[in-house]
């Protein structure tokens, strides 16, 4: 049985359908009532990662977990080998954790704090693991449905700076390979887009998507900022404003790591947005 955390969300809900679709007994975890929409034969546990008696009951007689921390979890909870410990005890042998591209190349950065010591972690216990570190989503895209709606415009800071960023169907096709399949212990996939791409260039690419002219709307970073704060902690959005305005090499850098884990190219922004275009409608 394998339990998937977070799956609820942009990349836990992706794999959960994969997993269900794959013929496997998958339990679904969130933290409010039962989620809408679950796959026939996939059953639905209320549980929190911050609280691990939840997250035992949750994980009880699994063998394969899915871990992703969001929100609060990302700068506090319970120590990570707390939760390694936890989940262990109830029969889990196989863990993939969602983890980001920052906690490598921002290691020193309070915002990766937490994912980098469930890496660390991880690679200390006697668990079966992988790590899944992601670039930056194109559904962050998301963030400009209601301009898109309303006034076709795409407001975002930093409009000719670029990273590759990947879809989130890639993220959750990696994490739904290691969960399955052997050999993938011990190793660490970094999941990017084929290209970089500017929020500029995702305007564009949403016009084309919608058939209607989009306008690229350049915010400061100050502006932006306050948006990232409505629905983020302030150090995560002060080191995703980082990284939108100032990456590093790696993180412009374009990995290899979906074709090889998926054996099929990476999905581009453009091909992303013709697939999600109904939401922007």
């Amino acid at each position: 049985m394998i339990v998937v955390t977070g799956a609820t969300g942009n990349v836990g809900g992706i794999v959960v359908n994969l997993l269900a679709q794959g013929g496997e007994k998958v339990v679904a975890v969130s933290r409010g009532e039962l989620p809408v929409n679950l796959p026939e034969g996939v059953e639905h546990r209320r549980g929190d990662v911050g609280d691990t008696a939840s997250l035992a009951a949750a994980v009880a007689g699994a063998d394969t977990l899915f871990l992703l921390i969001a929100g609060e979890q990302l700068v506090s909870g319970p120590d990570p080998r707390e939760v390694l410990e936890v989940v262990a005890a109830q029969g889990v042998r196989r863990v993939v954790l969602l983890s980001s591209q920052g906690a490598v190349t921002r290691p020193d950065s309070p915002g990766y704090a937490r994912l980098l010591a469930f890496e660390k972690a991880l690679a200390a216990s006697d668990l079966e693991w992988t790590v899944v570190r992601p670039g930056g989503f194109a559904s962050n895209s998301f963030a400009w449905i209601e301009p898109v709606r309303t006034r076709r415009t795409v407001p975002a800071p930093f409009g000719d700076v670029g990273l590759p960023v990947v879809a989130p169907f890639d993220i959750a096709a990696v994490a739904v390979e290691a969960l399955r399949a052997d050999g993938h212990h011990g190793r660490a996939y970094t999941v990017t887009g084929p290209a970089v791409v500017t929020p500029r260039e995702q305007a564009e690419a949403l016009s084309a998507a919608l058939g209607e002219p989009v306008r690229f709307v350049e915010l400061t970073p100050e502006q932006a900022r306050t948006e990232l704060l409505k629905f983020m902690p302030e150090s995560v959005a002060d080191h995703t404003l980082s990284i939108l305005g100032s990456p590093t090499e790696a993180e412009q850098q374009v990995s290899p790591d979906v074709e090889r884990v998926l054996g099929r190219p990476a999905t581009g922004y453009a091909d992303w947005a013709k697939y999600v275009a109904d939401a922007f409608r």
